[in-house]
């Protein structure tokens, strides 16, 4: 089959909140193409239970969530950044909501039937200020942005089509500054490799949270975007900090469900198997500490028992607010044979959020022209060395808003080089897919091992020499044989395994998500420092 061009003014990677929130936003301006590698809906995004922190309420302050943020990011926060998308964040929710977003409301107290926003709350916030639709949130956002975006006749949506690799002026040896021109796409239902092209392209294609064993996230969070950006000569920083969610359903049965941490804001208890409230003696805000805190604390408890598990209590809570507060999370546990009105609900940390990606502004400007990212894939500084709970969503919607006016103010010249289309040389169809599938498995349970919520510097070492021997295989199979989904995330995971180790090496202390024994305390030099990791061009 014939490997055609495909021209465009604007290449989307990713159909989360990030990818169309800029896709809507830019549609005006050009022929739009959003590349997807599963169906249009199957996104971080859409598995956000949470909700969006953002201002909202007269009680609340834009200082006030800019200090709880920098208190969450344990000193790694750039301060400008965090206080623009603080205060930005209101009336970008407002639009969303213009397009459709439903948040839950209630009723406000002796006003005869009046409304407001019913505002949540989450680890590390001083406030009230989680906007949320009950417990499916990023389905509601996800249902919205979808249903605007389908009625844009030059927007076009690519599904079952995965980004191999992006093409740079650097990569193809032209002799000036580095630019990106577009992206090299297999398309998965007829096994060919498209090429696309584009003076603008957008990386929104989220986190890497299956490089872990175990992880809240979908099967697509193989961390494509960073691995790509890094390939192509992106600076990629501070990818040493993974936050773990204290909170997985603990179940044979259950994979990957996360139990939202707004039912400890609601007064959910974590306690351990005999019954203990552990978090008393861990932080001053007990169940409510930020997610580094309890996650170690959880991690330590079951050490300490010998426990696969511990459990979250909000029994005390009455029936009828539970199940209507949190239906979603009510219905799967009752699958399982939990009923969470009248029994704790066994939970495990879980990889969840990277903190860390692809070094970019806060208008998604990264080192390459033309090349963008926005959301989970990007570090902006928003996070530093924890994320807040709930400030994911809110980053995604101003930054795919200030990348947007960026671009308005200042479009790019159009593509006038000659792109070449993709060559599979001499590969061949692969026979032994049991090597695929066998690195896949030991990348991950090697992370989990060594590369937890709690390091040293042996386990990081140890995993680093084991990587390099695996990325040499995948590297000889990827040019062997013909690529397919599998390969290809492969190769990302690896490299994501990678980058999160040689930074977590590279930082010598413990700070906000990265634990290490050997530096069990901050080390000032490194506060407001990141770690950088570019590939050599």
């Amino acid at each position: 089959m014939k490997n055609e061009l495909r021209k465009f003014d604007f290449l989307i990677l990713g159909s989360g909140i990030a990818g169309l929130s800029f896709a809507l936003r830019v549609a005006s301006r050009g022929r739009v193409a959003i590349i997807t590698k599963k169906n249009r809906a199957e996104s971080n995004t859409n598995y956000a239970q949470g909700g969006i922190a953002a201002v909202t309420s007269r009680e609340d302050s834009f200082e006030m969530h800019v200090r709880d943020t920098l208190e969450a990011g344990a000193g790694l926060c750039k301060e400008s950044v965090v206080r623009t998308i603080v205060e930005e964040g209101p009336a970008r929710i407002a639009e969303l909501i213009e397009l459709g977003m439903k948040f839950s409301e209630r009723e406000i107290p002796r006003t005869n039937g009046g409304r407001e926003l019913d505002l949540g709350k989450e680890g590390g916030h001083s406030k009230r200020r989680i906007l949320h639709a009950k417990d499916v949130t990023g389905r509601e956002i996800e249902r919205a942005l979808l249903a605007a975006v389908a009625a844009q006749p030059s927007l076009e949506i690519f599904e079952d089509h995965f980004a191999i690799d992006l093409i740079t002026t650097q990569k193809l040896g032209y002799a000036m500054p580095s630019r990106c021109l577009g992206v090299y796409v297999l398309n998965r239902r007829t096994g060919v490799v498209e090429t696309f092209a584009a003076p603008i392209v957008l990386l929104a294609t989220g986190g890497c949270g299956k490089v872990y064993l175990y992880t809240t996230n979908p099967d697509i969070a193989t961390g494509d975007g960073v691995a790509m950006a890094y390939r192509a000569g992106a600076p990629i920083a501070n990818m040493e900090f993974i936050q773990f969610h204290p909170t997985c359903l603990y179940h044979p049965r259950a994979k990957s469900f996360l139990i939202s941490e707004a039912v400890r804001g609601e007064g959910g208890v974590l306690k351990s198997l005999d019954g203990r409230e552990f978090m008393d003696a861990a932080h001053p805000l007990k169940s409510l500490a930020p997610r580094d805190i309890v996650a170690r604390a959880i991690d330590s408890d079951m050490k300490r028992s010998g426990a696969d598990h511990v459990l979250l209590d909000i029994t005390h809570k009455p029936a009828r607010f539970i199940i209507e507060r949190f239906p979603n999370i009510y219905a799967t546990c009752l699958q399982y044979g939990i009923d969470i009105t009248k029994e704790p609900i066994p939970v495990v940390p879980a990889a969840h959020y990277q903190c860390g990606g692809v070094l970019t502004s806060v208008g998604g400007e990264t080192e390459i022209a033309g090349l963008y990212a926005v959301g989970e894939v990007a570090c902006t500084g928003l996070h530093g060395a924890n994320r807040l709970a709930s400030n994911s969503l809110l980053e995604a919607l101003v930054c795919a808003h200030r990348a947007a006016e960026k671009i308005s103010a200042q479009p790019p010249g159009p593509i006038d080089l000659e792109i070449p289309g993709w060559h599979s040389g001499h590969a061949h169809n692969a026979d032994e897919l049991v090597v695929v599938s066998h690195n896949w498995d030991e990348i991950r349970r090697l992370m989990w091992d060594y590369v937890g919520i709690v390091r040293t510097n042996k386990r990081l070492q140890r995993a680093q020499t084991r990587i390099a021997n695996l990325q040499a295989e995948i590297q000889e199979y990827y040019w062997d044989f013909i690529v397919t989904s599998d390969v290809l995330e492969l190769r990302n995971i690896a490299t994501l395994a990678e980058l999160i180790i040689q930074s977590a090496l590279q930082r010598p202390e413990s700070r906000g998500l990265n634990f290490n024994l050997d530096y069990p305390e901050p080390n000032p030099e490194w506060a407001q420092r990141d770690t950088v990791l570019q590939k050599s061009r």
